[in-house]
């Protein structure tokens, strides 16, 4: 900033600065990013099975379904030489490239790890939120959504599942009507009682080549009432941050504007003084009253979207999809036994 100054070759009035700083809060950057936060979403992450290499492994097997083409460089970078007419079918959609933009036609160097990407900048970061990513995932939502819906099942190698899983999606949206959150939920029914459980738990099951049909519909109902439950805890969550965010708003984009609204109500009462005097001030007036008629418009405009920020309502939970976890059977077990036995024997070699 100092040498942008002594560039300028311009005077620096310190004490008017100083004001702005106060008035506009300097700190707010600094001041409110959350480290701890920060930390706790990157764990929840890889909870989730969110890390790269898993990002990686679901767009290698899905572009595979979709016949895609890909090789993996010597350097172990990823290289897509063209992409499937399908994907490209999609990604042409007008409200898919207003959402996330265009797709290239191939890219010769792609990587799923945000800080390989940092370090490569000729590399493609690819992951959610990506334009190849995204269209790949509508493709897999048309494509099995319904599959997904008619259920699956799976064994739990270690039995202590015996049920079904129910998954459904909380959607939260604020007085805007935008959405505000999003959560996929599981809800484990043993026929007994419902509990909600992480749906990452599935990376814990073995699918089953069983071909036992899933009654989804047996307790589907009694399990979405119980998900409406989960998605009012979402909300409260939501709520809390929401509240948090629209304090900082109210803290430092309202008290700026009336900060900036009673400085021109002086500025204002000076030139209608020096109108009364005789003074031709009035075209200095006009423009102040019209800038003092933004500000207060744009306060109007940031106190009701405070407001609808912070006032948020659930939908009805969504159902995806339902899943038949049933206990490895004894000859299962036996089968696992085995194995480990020869892995022990393998380690101690």
């Amino acid at each position: 900033m100092d040498e942008i100054i002594n560039e300028l070759d311009i005077k620096v009035d310190e004490e008017y600065i100083k004001e702005i700083k106060e008035a506009l809060g300097e700190s707010l950057a600094t001041r409110h990013i959350d480290y701890t936060r920060i930390k706790e979403m990157a764990e929840k992450a890889k909870e989730y099975r969110l890390i790269p290499e898993y990002v990686e492994e679901f767009f290698k097997r899905a572009f595979q379904k979709v016949d895609g083409k890909f090789k993996i460089r010597k350097d172990g970078f990823m290289a897509i030489d063209s992409i499937p007419y399908e994907i490209r079918k999609i990604a042409e959609e007008v409200d898919f490239k207003n959402r996330y933009g265009s797709i290239l036609r191939h890219y010769p160097k792609v990587t799923f790890d945000k800080e390989i990407a940092f370090k490569n900048p000729d590399a493609e970061f690819i992951s959610f939120g990506h334009p190849l990513f995204e269209a790949l995932l509508e493709w897999v939502k048309r494509n099995y959504f319904a599959k997904l819906q008619r259920g699956a099942v799976f064994k739990d190698p270690a039995g202590r599942y015996d049920g079904v899983l129910w998954f459904f999606e909380g959607e939260v949206k604020d007085g805007k009507g935008e959405v505000a959150g999003k959560r996929l939920m599981a809800i484990y029914d043993d026929e007994k009682e419902l509990n909600e459980v992480n749906p990452a738990i599935l990376w814990d099951f073995v699918p089953s080549d069983d071909n036992e049909p899933v009654k989804v519909d047996m307790r589907r109902e009694k399990a979405q009432e119980y998900a409406v439950g989960t998605v009012e805890n979402y909300k409260h969550e939501i709520v809390e941050e929401r509240r948090r965010q629209a304090e900082i708003k109210r803290k430092y984009g309202i008290k700026s504007l009336e900060f900036l609204i009673g400085e021109l109500d002086a500025e204002l009462a000076d030139l209608y003084e020096r109108q009364a005097e005789g003074e031709k001030v009035e075209l200095a007036i006009r423009n102040k009253e019209e800038r003092k008629r933004q500000y207060e418009e744009s306060l109007k405009m940031l106190q009701k979207e405070i407001e609808q920020e912070v006032s948020l309502a659930i939908s009805m939970p969504k159902f995806l999809g339902a899943v038949l976890v049933k206990p490895t059977s004894a000859k299962d077990m036996v089968s696992d036994e085995e194995i480990e036995r020869i892995g022990m024997e393998k380690r101690d070699i």
